[in-house]
């Protein structure tokens, strides 16, 4: 399949899922935040391995959340915020000021990645049929390119694109710009896109 040359009809079909995803994300994280959260997905692209590092800022540091994902459609869910963004989260959560991410600052971001990241494939998952189950999360505090390329090379196999939704979350008191890449064993972003009627 030469996802290059995917339609916008097509293209319509993931900003749909993005949709439903960010919408059960939001609805979780305004329980989580205990304040009123709004989540959309902005941009939905399905991009060539290779390209991903030159449209990114490689050098800069942000707090990536890590999940494999099991089931049908095999692979690993990377999403990433700033690190500044991270900070200010944790700081609403625990109700105090946070200049480092702590112990419990990276259990509260864990927590969070793990119900954006189930959010997006639990919807995947209702409107395809096909079985996603999220496992434990882990975090990382780096460099962009190289929590990528760690994310990549933990995959051992992957598939060569990469479906990149851009997210942004617009909370009481600050915007927040996150990006969720599904990076897909081989085989499972072909899946998901023939489950969804895209050939």
């Amino acid at each position: 399949m030469d996802y290059s040359e995917l339609s916008s009809i097509q293209l319509d079909v993931l900003q749909e899922v993005g949709n439903i995803g960010a919408g059960n994300a939001a609805t979780s994280l305004s329980e989580l935040l205990n304040e009123k959260v709004d989540m959309t997905v902005p941009a939905v692209k399905i991009v060539p391995f290779d390209d991903i590092f030159s449209e990114i800022g490689v050098e800069k540091v942000v707090v990536g959340v890590i999940v494999r994902v099991l089931g049908d459609i095999p692979g690993n869910i990377l999403f990433t915020i700033d690190k500044d963004v991270a900070l200010n989260i944790i700081s609403s959560l625990l109700g105090r000021e946070q200049d480092q991410i702590t112990e419990i600052g990276s259990s509260a971001l864990c927590e969070i990645g793990n119900i954006i990241s189930s959010s997006f494939m639990n919807a995947i998952a209702k409107l395809t049929n096909l079985e996603a189950r999220p496992s434990v999360p882990a975090i990382a505090l780096d460099m962009m390119g190289a929590i990528l390329s760690t994310t990549f090379i933990e995959s051992g196999q992957f598939d060569e694109y990469i479906l990149d939704l851009e997210t942004r979350f617009l909370l009481e008191h600050q915007k927040m710009n996150g990006h969720f890449y599904y990076i897909p064993m081989p085989g499972s972003l072909e899946k998901i896109l023939n489950s969804l009627g895209i050939k």
